[in-house]
């Protein structure tokens, strides 16, 4: 996922940032509102973690103007602060979780899992089309029933066309989803990453459209 990082505690969000990429996750870290309200209105994320307490503005307004923009994307809370009143505000303003400080990483990721697959096309975190499986919680694919190892630009590819089978995803699409705001992208980048991938998958697993974009078939 494209996730936006609200967080102004910059040790945390380093390592929060770290252990959302090794998820393969893509992660543009700001760390006020300001910035994140600026973020949100210039650039695509599939998922918001925001932090109420920032230096510039309350965390609930951002959240407030975050789902004006945008009432479908989801938003996992992260906050110091006690009580319920807190928790049921945030909910009722349409965040879709909410996890107290301080936390576990592991229960962190796996709230995200949980999220991603209420808002996206997988149910479960094992994918399985044709002869290919993906499992979104390991990090892991099988092919034939083989472990088959991919880069990480390589794997963030394949979750997001076996997610969405049956759509087809443009180049500028998955440039979206895989890369940070500002970092620098070759033209053929993506075109070198499907080739890699094709090289370890079954004949036309990725499907070409021609002008258009990239396509998985759905499982019959």
């Amino acid at each position: 996922m494209k996730i936006l990082l609200v967080e102004d505690d910059a040790p945390l969000a380093r390592a929060l940032k770290e252990s959302l990429v090794n998820q393969q996750h893509s992660v543009t870290w700001v760390a006020s509102g300001e910035l994140a309200l600026n973020s949100f209105r210039e650039h695509s994320f599939e998922l918001v973690i925001l932090d109420l307490g920032l230096p510039d503005m309350d965390g609930m307004q951002v959240l407030k103007v975050i789902k004006t923009i945008n009432a479908k994307i989801p938003v996992l809370i992260l906050t110091a602060r006690d009580g319920t009143e807190h928790k049921v505000e945030g909910l009722d303003l349409g965040a879709d979780d909410y996890l107290s400080k301080p936390f576990d990483m592991p229960e962190l990721l796996a709230r995200l899992r949980v999220i991603e697959r209420r808002f996206g096309t997988a149910v479960s975190a094992v994918i399985t089309i044709a002869n290919v499986s993906i499992d979104t919680a390991a990090s892991s694919i099988e092919v034939d029933g083989q472990s088959v190892a991919l880069s990480r630009r390589e794997w963030m590819i394949i979750k997001l066309l076996m997610e969405s089978a049956g759509r087809v995803l443009s180049k500028d699409t998955i440039e979206a989803r895989l890369y940070d705001w500002g970092e620098e992208i070759a033209s053929n980048t993506i075109e070198v990453h499907i080739s890699n991938l094709r090289k370890k998958l079954p004949t036309d697993f990725i499907q070409t459209l021609r002008g258009v974009g990239y396509v998985v078939k759905k499982p019959a």
